[in-house]
């Protein structure tokens, strides 16, 4: 599965408020850097094991000493709304 569709499947799983919400940041996020390397992970281990809520990243970063990964990020959160992420 590409990384859109699960973005998009991904956002149509949360309840009515939380999804519009994040499905609006989504796209100020898109208009803003429409062409970010999009990330999607699932929160999942290797083996499977739900380790983190899933997570939506935006853009790529890389010190040179780390691996790559997204700038910015949003979280759903199961307690609350959502997180947004911000790396440098």
């Amino acid at each position: 599965m590409n990384i859109q569709k699960q973005i998009k499947e991904h956002i149509a799983a949360q309840p009515e408020l939380k999804r519009s919400e994040m499905r609006q940041l989504h796209d100020i996020i898109l208009a803003l850097m429409p062409t970010c390397k999009l990330w999607f992970l699932d929160g999942k281990d290797e083996k499977g094991k739900i380790v983190s809520n899933p997570n939506i990243g935006y853009g790529s970063q890389t010190n040179g000493k780390t691996k790559e990964f997204y700038q910015i990020g949003i979280s759903a959160n199961f307690n609350r709304d959502f997180r947004l992420h911000y790396g440098q």
